[in-house]
């Protein structure tokens, strides 16, 4: 599959690469500084060691090459980032990572305007992009230790259950196990829980707290 990430730099989206890229996928990493996507798309091939090539590219070309498209920037960036390369993500699934962190206090859950963040995405793009809500819970620490369990599980939300199994595969090419967790207004405790997380993480000095989902095969 062709996977264009947006803000492919970011610690979140230049580990998901490494995963992916690691299973086959053909991976671009985008960044508003096309300058800045090929240096780190070189950073995960050295790391990768010849297992994959990963390219670099400005955000709009790794959103109209992509397949599917992630969104992996902070929370002040998602609109705009979205929206500059909109006619791009046109019949496209689109993973949204966001979380609406609101530094300094990011060990507190802050809602813009009461809703989920991915939800009110899908409104601004509407029906065109089936916007896919996952990897919000899902520390960036060890992703590039291909040895490395993650210990979290993925929740994934979205209106489209077809568009949600496309990402529930890509998770578990990550090596994630992830799980249908209902429609895109679900998103909004996933991206509460980020924030509860990081208070975890702080008060157990830990780095990557993660969740798992029980009474499931």
């Amino acid at each position: 599959m062709k996977i264009g990430i947006l803000g492919g730099t970011g610690k979140e989206g230049s580990g998901l690469a490494f995963r992916w890229a690691l299973q086959g996928h053909a991976v671009m990493l985008g960044s508003r500084d096309a300058i800045k996507a090929l240096a780190g798309a070189r950073e995960l091939n050295t790391l990768l060691n010849g297992k994959a090539t990963v390219q670099g590219a400005a955000n709009r070309d790794a959103a109209a090459n992509a397949d599917v498209v992630v969104l992996a920037v902070p929370y002040a960036a998602q609109q705009a980032t979205a929206l500059d390369v909109r006619d791009a993500l046109a019949g496209k699934i689109l993973v949204d990572v966001t979380v609406p962190l609101m530094p300094p206090k990011v060990d507190r859950v802050q809602l813009p305007n009461g809703e989920s963040a991915v939800v009110a995405l899908q409104r601004t793009l509407g029906e065109s992009v089936k916007v896919v809500s996952a990897f919000q819970n899902v520390s960036a620490v060890h992703l590039k230790d291909e040895h490395h369990t993650v210990d979290c599980d993925v929740l994934v939300c979205g209106d489209d259950a077809a568009a949600r199994e496309t990402v529930i595969t890509l998770a578990q090419d990550a090596g994630l196990r992830a799980w249908h967790a209902g429609v895109l207004a679900n998103s909004i405790a996933a991206e509460a829980l980020t924030s509860v997380l990081i208070a975890i993480n702080k008060r157990y000095k830990v780095a990557g707290s993660g969740i798992r989902i029980t009474g499931l095969p």
